[in-house]
């Protein structure tokens, strides 16, 4: 790669192959260190998304990450507020309920503006990470 025309030679080699790529794309010529630089658009989005992640309670086992959890929290509650249950408790464990209710809007504040109903959440340390359950008034537990 001393001399400029094997530079110049692998520079337009390269444009021509990725000339029949979709991507927008750039191709910059080799630089003074033999590099050559290609940047590349996505042209669609990556559909493998890893939503697993290590389990606190046991090493080497694969939980569901807690944003799933939340999510299946969320359609659960919503099927639950739409049976009309006058008050509804949720036990969670620890790490999930401080979740649900910390910050500015905790995802607790956004079921109440949503839904103008206000769901008491419980922490439990017998719970296990992703262990969580409806409750009535009566503190039955809803299915």
């Amino acid at each position: 790669m001393n001399r400029a025309e094997n530079r110049k030679a692998l520079y337009d080699h390269l444009k021509e192959e990725m000339s029949d790529d979709r991507a927008k794309h750039k191709i910059l010529p080799p630089s003074k260190f033999g590099l050559v630089q290609i940047t590349r658009q996505r042209v669609r989005p990556e559909m493998n998304i890893k939503t697993r992640e290590e389990n606190p309670n046991k090493t080497g086992e694969e939980i569901e990450a807690p944003i799933v959890l939340v999510n299946r929290i969320n359609q659960d509650l919503e099927k639950l507020l739409k049976k009309d249950y006058k008050k509804i408790t949720l036990s969670a464990h620890p790490f999930i309920a401080a979740f649900l209710t910390k910050g500015f809007p905790s995802p607790r504040s956004k079921w109440f503006f949503d839904h103008k109903r206000w769901v008491k959440i419980v922490p439990r340390d017998a719970y296990t990470y992703l262990e969580y359950h409806f409750h009535d008034n009566d503190g039955e537990e809803i299915q």
